[in-house]
């Protein structure tokens, strides 16, 4: 079913995100000279962050998903 794929491929790309911002983070104090992981680390994480949103919006479009309020209408 594509809402449970969805949702995987929604949560693998957040996990992505999470983990390449900590790599960045062990990267910035592992490395005391001029090193090209942290760069990495944090392009990656814009990468996914990028592919998240493209993805959002493209499920949306499609109508997959449907955007609704925080709070239901009163």
């Amino acid at each position: 079913r594509i809402c449970a794929m969805f949702k995987l491929v929604v949560l693998a790309l957040l996990a992505a995100i999470i983990l390449s911002l900590g790599s960045g983070l062990v990267y910035l104090y592992k490395d005391q000279g001029p090193s090209r992981r942290l760069v990495k680390a944090l392009t990656l994480r814009i990468g996914f962050s990028l592919a998240l949103f493209l993805l959002l919006f493209l499920a949306w479009a499609m109508g997959w998903i449907q955007p609704h309020g925080v709070l239901p209408p009163g």
